[in-house]
């Protein structure tokens, strides 16, 4: 990844991250399981709904130590099968 992250950022930081997935209710568990390799904590994710029901969105703000912290854990939750979009 090329990112301006360590230009826009002071690190360490709060970051947060949407993850929009599958309507599924492990959906959540995997996204923290993932964080929690990369960044150990702990993660009180918040799930929202689609307006239909087919998509959740799975927002956590975890602790990042570097741009390539963020672009690690951005490549690593991308890499969930229930996961379509990371933001």
């Amino acid at each position: 990844m090329n990112t301006k992250f360590d230009e826009l950022l002071e690190f360490p930081c709060k970051f947060p991250f949407k993850v929009l997935g599958v309507a599924d209710p492990a959906l959540p568990d995997q996204v923290v399981k993932v964080l929690q390799q990369h960044a150990p904590g702990t993660y009180s994710p918040v799930v929202q709904p689609s307006s239909k029901g087919n998509y959740h969105s799975v927002r956590v703000t975890v602790t990042a130590q570097s741009k390539e912290h963020v672009e690690a854990m951005y490549t690593a939750l991308g890499n969930i099968e229930l996961v379509r979009y990371v933001l």
